[in-house]
């Protein structure tokens, strides 16, 4: 069953004070601090022998810091959230994004088949190679869907092509994410208008993945001013007692902190573009993303039970 809201629909003034009373507890993020050692006692020549103040500063025991690796990230020329992407990075993880050519198109099915166009994602991939990156993420979900399940196979070996040791796709990611939850029903919030929404949705038949409802936005740009209150709306709007899971789609949409609560909330998995495409991206090089009580990496990180 699809619930597609009309892409005229907006927000009236009850719904915004719903989302205001929504018994969801954000978790204050914990910025991790380095303290630097004491330093250390400073030593003054004896003026009654020299004259001369000889202010000597001996800092010791600094820690060395942490060795890097590196991701690398191909993003849409209009991509704003590259803070989002950085909050699932462990500290010795580096993120090297690029972005892809400007294309004067609202957000529709053109710009997201001009997203996907192989060669601009190579030359972006070539682009990102000089700090050797383990892997190269193609941070983009429409771009990633658009074609279907041969299109994201396309982006994937362009990526490869192009010499990155390992790719990802957000699309990709996001049916592995599945898969390792092992959801085949889902729900699905978009910012999209429908006919982009449309090629998600049968993205996901390809892979056997049943859509059991949908809403959209019916966003043509600006994507990444949707806020919190807006993606939590839709999420309740669209939940099915029959959906195992919902899916957030579009790299451009915030979703960090609002994952875990409305997971508790729902008493389901809460999968997001950015939150899959990083998942993706760092278990290619062997690590996990960061992140507090979110189902997707907490049930599937390498210490997990």
């Amino acid at each position: 069953m699809r619930t597609d809201r009309p892409s005229s629909h907006t927000f009236d003034g009850t719904e915004r004070g719903e989302l205001v009373n929504t018994a969801l507890s954000i978790a204050e993020d914990t910025e991790a601090t380095t303290t630097l050692p004491a330093r250390a006692p400073t030593t003054v020549a004896d003026h009654s022998r020299t004259g001369d103040l000889d202010n000597v500063i001996e800092i010791h025991g600094l820690p060395e810091p942490p060795g890097q690796s590196g991701v690398g990230v191909v993003a849409p020329f209009d991509f704003a959230l590259d803070r989002e992407l950085w909050r699932w990075a462990p500290d010795d993880v580096s993120l090297h994004l690029t972005r892809l050519p400007f294309v004067p198109v609202p957000v529709t099915v053109d710009m997201a088949s001009s997203l996907s166009n192989g060669e601009n994602v190579r030359r972006a991939t070539r682009d990102l190679l000089a700090p050797e990156p383990l892997a190269v993420g193609y941070a983009c979900a429409s771009g990633s869907f658009v074609d279907g399940i041969d299109g994201e196979r396309r982006l994937h070996n362009s990526i490869l092509e192009a010499g990155a040791p390992a790719a990802v796709t957000t699309s990709g990611a996001m049916v592995q994410a599945l898969e390792a939850l092992h959801a085949r029903r889902i729900a699905v919030v978009t910012p999209y208008v429908d006919s982009v929404t449309d090629r998600l949705l049968g993205y996901l038949g390809e892979h056997g993945v049943e859509t059991v409802s949908s809403v959209g936005l019916g966003l043509l740009n600006h994507i990444w001013k949707v806020t919190y209150s807006e993606v939590v709306q839709a999420v309740r709007e669209v939940d099915h007692p029959e959906a195992e899971a919902v899916y957030i789609s579009c790299t451009n949409v915030l979703t960090y902190d609002i994952i875990a609560p409305l997971e508790r909330m729902l008493g389901k998995p809460v999968l997001a573009a950015n939150q899959v495409t990083m998942w993706g991206a760092l278990r290619a090089i062997g690590r996990d993303p960061v992140a507090h009580g979110q189902w997707l990496v907490e049930a599937t990180g390498r210490t997990a039970a």
